[in-house]
C-alpha cells in the first residue's frame, strides 16, 4: 500500500497555457501521457458509499487496476490510501489490498461491478526538485469526465508529494498561486465522476462532525474541526457562485461561523499570529456573503405573511420591490466575493497554515474540553441575565454566545455520553431558534428603512415590533428551562 500526498487546484483554460512557462517549470523539462480511466461501482453504489473507488486506468499500452480510498480533501490537500497492479479490464483480483476488512469489502462487491463513469484527459507532467530530499510530480490535466454522455471539462493541477514533507507541496503550490489563479479544489475526479453519474441538482451541504479518534492531541482535534468546516464551505461553493438558491451561501456561512468558532475555542493553544492573521480574514469573507442571507430570509420568510396581511397596501408592494433589488445586488456581491482570488488564497494559506500547526501534548483534550465549554456556558449565562428587557443588542449577544457554545458542544461531542447531551442540545437548539426568528425581525426593520426610508415604511415595522413582541413572551420560559439542564460535560 503506498499512501499518495497530493493538492489538487482548477485553473481556467486561458490560464493553463501560460503554466508551462512559469519560471518553477522553465529548467525543467516536461512528459506528455494520455491517460483513460474506468470507474466502477455496484449498481447500488456501495463504493461510493465506503468512499472507496476502484478504476483501470489505460497508461500507453498498460493497463493498471487502482484501488484509493476517497479521504476528504480540505482545502485541496488529499492524502488517500493507494493500491495499484497491473491488470486487464474487467479482471478484478484484489490480492494485492492488504487491508484485510477492505479487501473482503471488494472481493464481495466483485461479482456486481460495472463500469459507471470515464475520465479522459491529456497529462503534461514535470518533475521538480526544488531542494534536496524534497521531489514532487507537477502534472497538468486537460480533458473531460464522461458519465453516460453527460460531461464535465477537467482542468487542473495536481501536485503529489514524492519525497520530503507537506510543508514543501504547499512552497511549491503557494509559488505557483502568487502568478496564476489557482483555486484549492475539494472534490477528486472520481467525487465529481459521480455527481455527473447520479444526474441529480446539486444540493446545499450541511456540517458534518469531525473525525475524532483515541489519542489525538487537543491541536490535532483543532485541525479535523476546521477542515470539516472547509469541507462544508468547499461543498457549498460552486453553488454559491452559480446558483441563486440561498440554501448554498447559507451553508457557506454556517461553515465559516463554526470555523471562526473553533478558531476562537482553540485560541489559548494557537500561535498568535495565527489567530490574528486568518480571523480577521474570515470575518470578511462572512460579511461579504451575510448581506446575501438576510435580504434573503426578509424576503421568503419575513414579509409573506406581512403581504398576506396587507395584500395591495402600496408600502408593502415598495418594499418588497426594493427588497428583490437588494437582494440581487448583494447576490452578485456574495458570488464574486467566493470567485475571487482572495478566497482562493485564503483556502490554500489557511489550509497550509493549519497543516503546520505544532502539535502539543498539554492541556489534555479531556481537561481542555469541560474548561472550555465551562467558560462558554458561565457566559450563556451571564448575558441571559441582561436580556430581561427588550434590548435587542443584549438578546443578539445572548445568540452569539449560545451559538458558540451549540458549537463547541458539538466539537467535542464524541468525548460525552450521548443521552446526557441530547436533552442539553435540543433545549439549546429550541432556544436559538427563538432568538434567531427574534434576530430576524430586528434585522428586517432596518432593512425596511433601508429599502424604504421615512414614514413609508411605518406599517411594516409596526407589523415587524408586534411580532417580536410576541416572541419575547416567550423568551424568559425558554432561557429559564435551558438554563436548569445540568451541563452534560460535567463527570462530577
Amino acid at each position: 500500500m503506498a499512501v499518495e500526498t497530493e493538492i489538487k487546484l482548477s485553473i481556467p483554460a486561458s490560464a493553463a497555457r501560460r503554466l508551462p512557462t512559469h519560471p518553477l517549470l522553465a529548467a525543467t523539462k516536461s512528459h506528455r501521457q494520455k491517460l483513460v480511466n474506468t470507474y466502477y461501482d455496484t449498481p447500488d453504489r456501495r463504493l461510493q458509499a465506503k468512499r472507496v473507488a476502484v478504476r483501470y486506468r489505460q497508461k500507453d499500452a498498460q493497463w493498471l487496476l487502482t484501488v484509493k480510498s476517497d479521504a476528504p480533501s480540505p482545502g485541496g490537500l488529499a492524502q488517500r490510501n493507494e493500491w495499484e497492479v497491473p491488470g486487464q479490464p474487467g479482471d478484478f483480483d484484489f490480492s494485492h489490498v492488504d487491508n484485510p476488512k477492505l479487501r473482503r469489502f471488494l472481493e464481495a462487491a466483485t461479482p456486481e461491478l460495472a463500469p459507471l463513469f470515464c475520465t479522459d484527459f491529456t497529462r503534461l507532467s514535470w518533475l521538480l526538485a526544488p531542494q534536496e530530499g524534497t521531489r514532487i510530480e507537477l502534472a497538468l490535466d486537460r480533458g473531460k469526465i464522461d458519465a453516460d454522455g453527460r460531461q464535465e471539462t477537467i482542468c487542473e493541477v495536481e501536485l503529489e508529494l514524492l519525497e520530503g514533507s507537506v510543508a514543501d507541496l504547499f512552497a511549491v503550490a503557494l509559488a505557483l498561486q502568487k502568478d496564476l489563479p489557482l483555486h484549492p479544489e475539494s472534490p477528486s475526479k472520481a467525487e465529481r465522476g459521480y455527481l455527473l453519474a447520479a444526474n441529480t441538482e446539486r444540493k446545499p451541504v450541511k456540517a458534518a462532525d469531525a473525525q475524532l479518534q483515541m489519542g489525538m492531541s487537543s491541536i490535532g482535534v483543532f485541525r479535523s474541526t476546521v477542515f470539516a468546516c472547509l469541507m462544508q464551505l468547499q461543498g457549498n461553493e460552486r453553488g454559491a457562485r452559480e446558483s441563486d438558491d440561498p440554501g448554498f451561501v447559507h451553508q457557506a456561512r454556517v461553515s465559516i461561523r463554526r470555523l471562526r468558532s473553533a478558531i476562537r475555542l482553540w485560541r489559548p493553544l494557537l500561535p498568535a499570529e495565527y489567530v490574528s492573521e486568518f480571523d480577521p480574514r474570515w470575518s470578511t469573507l462572512a460579511g461579504q456573503l451575510g448581506d446575501t442571507r438576510n435580504w434573503d430570509v426578509f424576503l421568503t420568510e419575513v414579509l409573506p405573511p406581512i403581504g398576506k396581511a396587507f395584500p395591495d397596501h402600496s408600502d408593502v408592494q415598495a418594499v418588497a420591490k426594493q427588497a428583490a433589488i437588494q437582494l440581487t445586488a448583494c447576490r452578485k456581491a456574495a458570488q464574486a466575493a467566493i470567485a475571487s482570488p482572495r478566497y482562493s488564497q485564503l483556502l490554500l494559506e489557511f489550509t497550509a497554515a493549519t497543516v503546520a500547526l505544532p502539535e502539543k501534548k498539554k492541556p489534555a483534550l479531556t481537561l481542555f474540553a469541560p474548561h472550555s465549554l465551562n467558560k462558554r456556558a458561565k457566559k450563556v449565562a451571564e448575558l441571559a441575565a441582561l436580556t430581561k428587557d427588550s434590548n435587542p443588542e443584549a438578546r443578539h449577544d445572548l445568540r452569539k454566545a449560545l451559538k458558540r457554545l451549540r458549537y463547541a458542544l458539538e466539537f467535542f461531542a464524541p468525548l460525552f455520553p450521548a443521552r446526557r447531551l441530547q436533552r442539553y442540545q435540543q433545549s439549546a437548539a429550541g432556544l436559538l431558534d427563538l432568538l434567531g426568528r427574534m434576530n430576524d425581525f430586528a434585522v428586517a426593520e432596518h432593512l425596511v428603512a433601508e429599502a424604504l426610508p421615512g414614514h413609508h415604511s411605518d406599517l411594516v415595522r409596526a407589523w415587524l415590533a408586534g411580532r417580536n413582541d410576541l416572541l419575547l413572551g416567550q423568551l424568559d420560559v425558554m432561557l429559564s428551562e435551558f438554563l436548569s439542564h445540568p451541563a452534560p460535560w460535567d463527570q462530577g
